[in-house]
């Protein structure tokens, strides 16, 4: 496992001596930029190891993507190499249909503290929630990013994170589920978490579950999502998004196309620089 390998695979070649706000900044955005957040694995027949070894040749050898405990956990070993405080912290993800959090924790995010300043940073959220840069930890403060305005809030040690939606833009309206379509200035919640340490072992009973569960969104689709320079590239199913942030005030452009069995391997291909060695079934 070698840092330099790991900057060629982000495409990251700026000087990185110093364990700074501004480095780390940089490599986050080449990282989301470089590797998806994708389950493809399960949905080729493939299992998913939880450990570095496994997830380095992974996603930086093999040039693939993966969930979160695969990619903050790269990022967290990236991050480390380079001198910064860092540790792995786990949290409850929110269920817009439950309307509630999980019970049981299925994410894990980065806390990563620069002269005395706490940040958040998650690599592995995906799709349209996905920071795009560190975030303070500072509760109630709006945080501005290109994706949207996110937010912290605490209450008695547990913090809660959320994103302001903005509308979206379908020139052409695809025969979808709408249930997800954002209404100006609603909240999406996105998790919960607390600020105790955490180890990558204490979510080996999660990865296997998650391969297992038939009930959870991960069993029910196959996701590949990344994000880009002015928006995100998503595929679930046969279904690819491509989404441009702030196409008009407050509403993003929203393109939506239903492909074929051969498309999906081809755009896999194309806007993710994915080539599977099993074969998908989406």
């Amino acid at each position: 496992m070698n840092i330099q390998e790991y900057f060629g695979r982000i495409s990251y070649n700026k000087p990185h001596k110093d364990a700074d706000l501004q480095t780390l900044i940089s490599i986050f955005q080449h990282h989301i930029r470089s590797i998806p957040f994708e389950n493809l694995s399960m949905h080729c027949g493939e299992a998913i190891e939880l450990n570095l070894q496994s997830t380095y040749n992974k996603i930086v050898r093999k040039k693939r993507g993966g969930w979160c405990l695969e990619v903050n956990n790269l990022l967290f070993w990236a991050l480390k190499e380079l001198g910064y405080d860092v540790c792995i912290l786990g949290a409850h993800s929110y269920e817009p249909a439950e309307k509630g959090y999980t019970a049981e924790m299925n994410h894990i995010l980065l806390k990563v503290v620069i002269e005395g300043e706490t940040h958040i940073v998650d690599a592995g959220f995906g799709g349209a929630y996905q920071m795009w840069q560190p975030l303070k930890l500072i509760s109630g403060k709006d945080q501005p990013q290109v994706p949207g305005i996110f937010r912290f809030t605490e209450d008695n040690g547990t913090w809660y994170f959320e994103k302001v939606k903005r509308k979206h833009y379908i020139p052409e309206p695809a025969p979808t589920d709408s249930r997800d379509t954002p209404d100006l200035g609603s909240i999406r919640k996105i998790y919960r978490f607390t600020l105790e340490p955490r180890q990558i072992d204490d979510f080996q009973e999660l990865n296997t579950y998650l391969q297992v569960s038939p009930d959870n969104i991960l069993q029910k689709k196959s996701i590949c999502t990344l994000q880009t320079t002015n928006g995100l590239l998503a595929l679930v199913g046969w279904t690819f998004t491509e989404m441009k942030y702030n196409y008009l005030e407050d509403t993003d452009l929203v393109n939506i196309t239903t492909l074929t069995d051969e498309e999906v391997e081809k755009t896999l291909k194309d806007k993710f620089n994915i080539a599977l060695e099993n074969k998908l079934v989406p």
